[in-house]
């Protein structure tokens, strides 16, 4: 199918290391122009080496002011930003009696304002010019709470309001919003999450990892290429009447009327 993204600009936060980075792969295969940002720029620099012809932009999302300047600085080098995939930041998964206040807040700036910052500039660009997609990786937390992803979850949930709120504010601009929600992926951050989640079963983190599969209908987690592939179709003129939705991909594992 062709996706007509040749020659799009495509940025992609946390596109460094898992879905963010299937994602800039995704992209540039069908031809589009890619900018990566993460807060690490060692990540930066290992995942260039397999992003060919892609650029990367080092910065603190939880700052609106750097966010600012790091969508100056991808601009400056490639152009008006057409897609924006924001899959940076991920709050800690946090067992239920470890949480307090700052964790809880905490888990807005890594999950919530990571999102926003980049948000909340770029939209009102892409109105200004009539045209853009802004695809939020967002994640099956907001819907479904886990007892040891309240504080992130919340985030999530936040940010699929966000997500159709933007889109019925700025569809008469030209522009669309859509999520997607992973389920349990093949990512670090996954594999970190399931220490906690070991820890409040009492389990060891192989036995956590075992019963948490057991509980996808699919009988697997999902690849992070198999998220990207949704990423980049819903980026794509292919989905030019999709805006405002937020699309669940956990394996069935919940199974409700959206």
């Amino acid at each position: 199918m062709q996706l007509g993204l040749t020659d799009k600009i495509i940025l992609i936060t946390g596109g460094s290391k898992g879905i963010g980075f299937a994602c800039a792969k995704a992209f540039l295969a069908e031809g589009a122009r890619v900018a990566i940002c993460s807060r690490d720029a060692g990540n930066i620099a290992t995942a260039l080496k397999e992003l060919p012809g892609a650029i990367g932009v080092s910065a603190d999302l939880t700052d609106a002011a750097a966010a600012a300047a790091m969508l100056a600085q991808v601009a400056g080098q490639l152009g008006p930003i057409d897609v924006l995939v924001n899959s940076a930041g991920a709050a800690k998964r946090t067992a239920p009696e470890d949480l307090t206040p700052a964790a809880w807040r905490a888990a807005m700036d890594a999950k919530y304002f990571s999102y926003i910052n980049v948000i909340d500039p770029l939209v009102k660009q892409m109105a200004a010019r009539g045209t853009g997609v802004i695809v939020n990786v967002i994640g099956n937390g907001g819907k479904v709470a886990s007892p040891v992803h309240i504080a992130g979850g919340a985030a999530n949930a936040a940010l699929m309001l966000a997500t159709a709120g933007l889109a019925n504010a700025y569809a008469d601009k030209g522009l669309r919003v859509v999520g997607v929600n992973p389920g349990l992926t093949e990512t670090g951050r996954v594999a970190e999450g399931m220490i906690s989640t070991a820890k409040l079963a009492g389990v060891s983190i192989a036995q956590a990892r075992a019963d948490s599969i057991a509980k996808i209908p699919l009988g697997r987690m999902a690849a992070p290429e198999e998220v990207a592939d949704t990423v980049v179709y819903l980026a794509s003129a292919r989905a030019s009447y999709v805006t405002g939705v937020t699309i669940s991909m956990d394996g069935a594992a919940s199974p409700v009327v959206v």
